[in-house]
């Protein structure tokens, strides 16, 4: 038998930060992302990819899931997490939107933008089912399959369309609408896969063990907010090499006609 399930229960102001959350993540990791396509091959790239991936798999995905979790309860019932697949899916998470962010290249290319969509978007929902999975209940826990496929595909698509605005807007204002997107896509998918479980609690069963949201959440939250200090301190001293590979006017020097 289904039980219902609450998703607000501490109030409409945590979707509210949960979003800008995501957005913040997803605009520093864009930005680096940007960094990334006109920086020069070898550790400079990889080092704004990795700074990316942290941002926007670390930030904009897993830590604005475990807030949006806040609001997750089960009314009579109990929930935990299990660290280990909790740690899990941070780094499923980092690592997949490394893998996307490297598959896209410098430039658009379709068929490379595509399959980077394809990536990035299912890390950010791999990252939530395997978030889901970390969740222990007194009971079982079953999706709806349409919703759970609906989900995937909010997050490839917004993803897509996010990245494809990095790599082709040169105006940083356009480029915070591409974080927009993809915090877009980020909190939809979230949400929408969270429409698609169905819980059955089982009050004879045992209390399960492991940690309560709130006990990991907020050092969590300080570690992401101070992790973001460095890719943002970096954007904002990076060159500007998008000016720079804008073209300049040359002129030469006319030497004066000489008068028969």
């Amino acid at each position: 038998m289904t039980h219902d399930v609450h998703h607000f229960d501490m109030g409409l102001w945590l979707l509210v930060l949960a979003y800008v959350v995501s957005v913040t993540g997803s605009v520093v990791g864009l930005a680096c992302t940007r960094c990334s396509a006109t920086a020069p091959q070898g550790r400079d790239r990889l080092r704004w990819l990795v700074m990316a991936s942290i941002a926007i798999g670390g930030v904009g995905v897993w830590l604005m899931h475990f807030i949006a979790m806040l609001g997750f309860a089960i009314p009579n019932g109990v929930v935990r997490y299990h660290l280990g697949w909790t740690v899990a899916s941070a780094v499923l998470a980092i690592a997949a939107v490394f893998i996307g962010l490297i598959t896209i290249g410098r430039s658009v290319h379709v068929l490379r933008l595509l399959a980077g969509g394809v990536i990035t978007g299912s890390a950010i929902a791999l990252m939530h089912y395997t978030g889901m999975w970390a969740m222990q209940i007194q009971g079982s826990i079953t999706y709806d399959r349409t919703l759970v496929a609906v989900s995937v595909a909010i997050a490839i698509v917004a993803a897509t369309a996010a990245l494809w605005f990095t790599l082709v807007l040169e105006s940083p204002l356009l480029r915070f609408v591409a974080g927009l997107v993809m915090g877009l896509a980020v909190t939809g998918m979230h949400y929408t896969g969270m429409a698609a479980i169905r819980v059955s609690v089982d009050q004879n069963a045992p209390v399960p063990q492991g940690l309560e949201v709130f006990s990991f959440l907020f050092p969590v939250f300080v570690i992401g907010l101070l992790a973001l200090v460095a890719p943002i301190t970096a954007v904002m001293l990076a060159p500007d090499r998008d000016a720079d590979e804008s073209p300049t006017e040359t002129y030469e020097e006319v030497a004066p006609v000489r008068q028969a």
